[in-house]
């Protein structure tokens, strides 16, 4: 277990200062927290406490932490999203264990960690990474539940649960039916105490997380930050409304574009049965579903007959369960989904292939278990050699091998079978020595033999199943990734494969899907490719994708919906990092848009405007205010000061008021205005209506190539 948490810890810290801010939201926020308990408590995106992020706060409390510990940096922020991958792996391999065996429990505890999506998320600052921990932890605590039948483990899973639900709110209950009925059918006491004991686990998880939902809502409003991403600054409806039910019918008022509409498929592809397997999710997360579903299947054929607290059943239901009903909620949302989302998927996937790839290890395992093992060998080395020919020119001889080397797993355990029955070459080993020295040199030599029977067909089994993963989580930690959409591994041709996809977003961002930088590459005319982040198809060539408000100094990222064109400007003086190449297909369906890029993170502010606004920025409560979180972010990491994001995150939420916003001005609590306009990404009414009215009443001056207000010189 310790070389298995070594090689985790490698892997999730090594140079994982290289993704910078990593999403630089997120980065504020923390920053913001590690500078007011205020902003700590109710995840601030600012320090002066204006809005917050359109999350709850508790993943942000452990970088918060960390940083209040060590200073607020880089490392200090992401160190700690490494181990919490470090302890998942430690949970999952403890869970595994205490059913399966040490064999199984590593097997488990290495596929989460080479995970794609999880050598992702465990290195980067978005809420997923906490979220993980907590549920892998919540179910090491059902197991222990159904071991012993006592009523602590229950409440604690759900207060594991419920702490879960204040990092993303209700992704976290995706496992809860699962772990329900796991403990309602297998669980040692009498079924009305089984009833009563699931019912205390809700009100643990009722407690877990309502202690802050209570908090939080009977704080005045005066006295606490605007709940960001909700409509009407109640934290309720941002939980069950753009949080919630809507990320399930894409009725999601608030969200990008501020309407919602089904925008899941622009971001995820088609919905249907086969969602996760497309070039969207698929190369995330894909690569041993086959086996976990096969190994599902498997375990609960075997145990149809055995008594009701059977373990192997009860495993079924608990990663079965989380397996297939958080596969199918994502797999039919038609709210906004983003690949990285995937990473919920990996614990329980990872048990399921390691509680299968247990029974390699049984020296007696029969025909029937041996063809089903052999099956599912060869499903994952042949599903491994469609995800890499997704990229066919990212090693394109390691499909080959995979498949090569799942053959012969399969044919080396089919083999077995023969090889091992007393009338076989080994069975007979050993029995017809005339002398006990002859015997026991048999003898030796048969135990050699059927070692090599198990050892050999685990070892090509692993290198089929592992390589592929293994190969994508490596390109992602050798590769910066920085903004709000990120994805694991090579960029794949045909991303976006299928019906339904409805193209990119308006104003594409640096960095195909958050990636490092590279060249973008030119697409097909009229069909809206190009580089990092283009429009929809079928428009002509964009120009400099500057927003209207500043100079349009020239940049590499995004350009307005319809064009082709690769030049732009972030507002703020801030430029973008060159996007990635550029696929085929885009979001949605073939011929859509192009890559969308990260939506913020790779950013740097000019010195001019930064020196401009650190001059006498203690005198106010904001030293600048602009619209949306996305220009907010980089100028607050710069200047180290509490910066207004009007709108919130996408710049659509209803706060600040036009009269709000000039009482502010007029109390001197804002010094400067960066300018914006509703072309920026999101843009709300009320936010251009500030804009108008600061356009009319303020001089605006060019600060490193973008156009400043300050709100303290009135033209009259």
């Amino acid at each position: 277990m310790f070389g298995l948490l070594a090689l985790t810890a490698v892997l999730y810290l090594w140079d994982v200062t290289r993704n910078g801010w990593a999403n630089d939201f997120y980065a504020a926020a923390v920053q913001a927290g590690t500078k007011s308990w205020k902003a700590f408590l109710f995840g601030s995106f600012d320090s002066s406490n204006f809005i917050t992020v359109d999350k709850t706060p508790a993943s942000l409390w452990v970088m918060e932490i960390s940083g209040r510990i060590f200073g607020f940096n880089q490392w200090s922020m992401l160190v700690p999203q490494a181990l919490e991958g470090v302890a998942s792996v430690a949970l999952l391999y403890a869970a595994v264990k205490r059913w399966f065996g040490p064999q199984a429990g590593l097997m488990a505890g290495l596929v989460l960690a080479l995970t794609p999506v999880a050598a992702l998320m465990f290195r980067f600052n978005n809420p997923d990474a906490l979220l993980v921990l907590l549920m892998t932890a919540a179910a090491y605590t059902l197991v222990r539940a159904v071991e012993s039948g006592r009523t602590k483990w229950l409440v604690f899973g759900g207060l594991l649960l419920g702490f879960a639900f204040l990092a993303k709110m209700l992704q976290a209950f995706l496992v809860v039916p699962g772990f329900a009925v796991a403990y309602l059918v297998a669980g040692p006491p009498r079924l009305g105490k089984r009833i009563w004991q699931t019912v205390l686990m809700g009100v643990g998880l009722i407690v877990g997380a309502g202690w802050w939902i209570l908090a939080a809502q009977l704080t005045p409003a005066a006295d606490r930050p605007y709940f960001g991403g909700s409509t009407d600054n109640n934290i309720l409806q941002l939980a069950i409304g753009y949080n919630g039910l809507g990320r399930l019918d894409g009725n999601e008022t608030g969200s990008i574009g501020g309407g919602g509409n089904g925008q899941g498929t622009s971001f995820g592809g088609a919905t249907g049965i086969l969602r996760l397997f497309h070039s969207e999710f698929g190369g995330q997360i894909s690569w041993l579903l086959p086996a976990a579903l096969i190994s599902l299947g498997a375990m609960l054929w075997v145990s149809r007959r055995a008594v009701r607290t059977d373990r192997t059943r009860a495993a079924a239901l608990v990663w079965g369960g989380w397996v297939l009903i958080t596969g199918l909620v994502f797999s039919y949302m038609s709210g906004i989904i983003h690949p990285y989302y995937m990473v919920a998927l990996a614990p329980g996937i990872a048990a399921l292939v390691g509680i299968g790839a247990a029974a390699l290890w049984q020296a007696r395992l029969g025909l029937a278990g041996r063809i089903t093992v052999a099956v599912a060998i060869v499903a994952t080395a042949v599903w491994a050699y469609v995800l890499l020919d997704r990229t066919p020119d990212w090693l394109p001889w390691l499909r080959w091998v995979i498949v090569i080397v799942g053959v012969a797993a399969a044919g080396s355990v089919l083999a077995g079978s023969y090889l091992s029955r007393p009338e076989g070459p080994l069975g007979s080993s050993g029995s017809s020595g005339s002398s006990g020295s002859s015997g026991s040199s048999g003898s030796s030599g048969s135990r050699r033999a059927r070692r090599a029977l198990v050892l050999v067909p685990v070892g090509l089994a692993m290198v089929a199943g592992l390589a592929g993963p293994t190969a994508y989580a490596l390109d992602t930690v050798n590769s910066a990734h920085t903004g709000a959409i990120v994805s694991a591994g090579p960029q794949t041709e045909g991303f976006g494969s299928g019906p339904g996809g409805g193209g990119g977003f308006p104003g594409g961002r640096a960095g195909q899907f958050g990636r490092g930088t590279g060249t973008g590459a030119s697409g097909r005319a009229g069909s809206g490719t190009g580089s990092a982040g283009t429009g929809v198809t079928g428009g002509p060539a964009g120009s400099a994708g500057t927003r209207p408000g500043g100079s349009g100094t020239s940049g590499s990222a995004g350009t307005l919906p319809g064009g082709s064109g690769s030049a732009g400007t972030r507002p703020g003086g801030i430029s973008g990092a060159s996007g990635a190449a550029g696929r085929t297909g885009g979001f949605g369906g073939a011929g859509g848009a192009g890559g969308g890029g990260g939506l913020g993170g790779s950013t740097t502010v000019s010195s001019a405007l930064e020196k401009l606004l650190e001059q006498d920025a203690s005198s106010y409560k904001w030293v600048a205010a602009t619209e949306g979180s996305e220009a907010a972010a980089p100028l607050e990491l710069a200047t180290g000061d509490a910066v207004m994001a009007i709108g919130g995150f996408n710049g659509t939420d209803p706060w600040p008021t036009l009269a709000v916003f000039e009482g502010l001005v007029a109390k001197h609590e804002i010094h400067y205005y960066v300018g914006q306009d509703g072309e920026s990404f999101g843009g709300g009414q009320g936010s251009a209506a500030i804009t108008k009215w600061v356009a009319a009443h303020f001089t605006k001056q060019t600060v490193g190539g973008e156009t400043v207000y300050n709100l303290t010189e009135p033209t009259s």
